[in-house]
């Protein structure tokens, strides 16, 4: 199979791109497509031949359930059920944080193919901001389900070059909408009984979420959620955390890279570094992570150490990308 990337970067660029999109997921295909977090691998969620694809293409297994995007709020009660208890709850963040990067986790309708929520009785949903990913998926007229357009377990793609590398010759086509806002994947959460539980740390911050109510971490368990599996977003090379980077010795004879997020000056001890950011923002630190772990992943290294972040807003997340990175 050949696989196309189509540009956005005028009017009618876009408008080519969307019908094309468009027409390859109504034809039971599947498409790679931008959202705001990082690049997704759509394909119809209420078609389980089609949903079917984006396992077998990833090389994903059937028990790690997927997020369904949607085209309107009206979509909701279409596939979930939202219980009374929890809809004044649901509906404030629904009002708050959609379209953005939050998924929220519900008890699923029948219409759902049981394929995509791994055979779970719940159903991880949200609405992407990213204008490309919105106009598919309204022009589609229905649900998409579209987890990261990787291998699995892989380093999430924040632009097209990084899907073109991880499934070229696996998809028809992805559309190509430039780097990705956040970088990581989005906030899981699932609303109980008044309680917000994290599913996975994302964008929208613990900080952010705790306006709307109690706090609950969810304590271990089979995933109802992407992103849970103890091992994820792993590099080729081997990846350790350190929290003084400066006390890491290179063994003679052994190439290491860094991955830098305080102001250390780089090393000569270290072939390759990457600084997160240089302002010490957490916002450009998370832009940066997949690309940066991916560029020093591409450049022959025996290791390579990431210097720990503070677990304090979006370095919750991050620092949950790193470890599942560093899991082998």
């Amino acid at each position: 199979m050949k696989t196309e990337i189509a540009a956005t970067g005028t009017p009618n660029e876009k408008a080519s791109a969307v019908r094309w999109a468009v027409a390859l997921l109504q034809s039971g295909e599947i498409a790679a497509l931008p959202t705001e977090t990082v690049y997704g691998l759509a394909a119809d969620a209420l078609s389980a031949t089609a949903v079917v694809k984006i396992f077998e293409t990833k090389e994903r297994p059937r028990f790690d359930p997927l997020i369904v995007h949607l085209p309107e709020l009206a979509w909701v009660e279409r596939v979930a059920v939202i219980e009374e208890n929890a809809r004044p709850l649901i509906e404030r963040l629904i009002a708050k944080f959609w379209p953005g990067p939050l998924t929220i986790v519900l008890p699923r309708r029948e219409i759902v193919p049981s394929i995509v929520t791994a055979g779970l009785e719940t159903i991880a949903l949200r609405m992407s901001a990213h204008p490309i990913f919105s106009e598919v998926v309204r022009a589609f007229g229905g649900p998409l389900a579209a987890p990261s357009a990787n291998r699995f377990g892989r380093i999430s793609p924040t632009a097209a070059a990084h899907v073109m590398e991880e499934l070229s010759g696996r998809i028809p086509l992805i559309v190509d909408g430039g780097p990705t806002e956040h970088g990581i994947e989005s906030t899981v959460v699932a609303p109980r009984h008044g309680v917000i539980e994290v599913l996975r740390s994302g964008p929208i911050t613990r900080e952010e979420l705790g306006k709307f109510g109690e706090m609950r971490s969810r304590g271990s368990g089979a995933p109802e959620s992407p992103g849970q599996l103890p091992s994820h977003y792993r590099p080729q090379t081997p990846l350790v955390i350190a929290d003084d980077i400066t006390q890491i010795a290179v063994p003679h004879g052994q190439r290491f890279g860094a991955l830098l997020w305080s102001d250390q000056p780089f090393s000569e001890s270290f072939m390759e570094s990457r600084r997160l950011s240089t302002t010490g923002n957490l916002r450009e630190a998370a832009a940066n992570l997949f690309r940066q772990l991916r560029e020093l992943d591409h450049s022959g290294l025996d290791c390579i150490v990431a210097e720990a972040l503070p677990e304090e807003g979006l370095g919750v997340a991050i620092m949950d990308r790193l470890r599942r990175a560093a899991h082998w």
